[in-house]
């Protein structure tokens, strides 16, 4: 298990630019794969990016060319660039942990943060 804390939320104009942060702690981080996901209001939470141990990374549709994940696993922390904010992208953010890849990309990873807030004004 392992412990997420996602910082580096906050509004900011369209076009602009977001680096989101999300330290783990716990044991073993670099055997997890670590992803993000986002929740707006009145949605469902869906899946953002993900990156495997290995440093292997997938992108949802609509983040794909805006947005780039990356971990550091010396400082247990993982990384999502936010560029091209568009309005629609305001949501909360939740970094989420698990060893199987797919089951976090599904959305039923063990371990999840609290979420961190990103607005984009128009």
């Amino acid at each position: 298990q392992v412990q997420l804390v996602e910082s580096g939320g906050g509004l900011v104009q369209a076009g602009g630019s977001l680096r989101l942060s999300c330290a783990a702690s716990g044991r073993a981080f670099n055997y997890y794969v670590m992803g993000w996901f986002r929740q707006a209001p009145g949605k469902e939470r869906e899946f953002v990016a993900d990156i495997s141990w290995s440093d292997s990374t997938y992108y949802a549709d609509s983040v794909k060319g805006r947005t780039s994940i990356s971990r550091d696993n010396a400082k247990n922390t993982v990384y999502l660039q936010l560029n091209s904010l568009k309005p629609e992208d305001t949501a909360v953010y939740y970094c989420a942990a698990d060893t199987d890849w797919l089951r976090l990309r599904i959305g039923g990873a063990k371990d999840w943060g609290q979420g961190t807030q990103v607005t984009v004004s128009s």
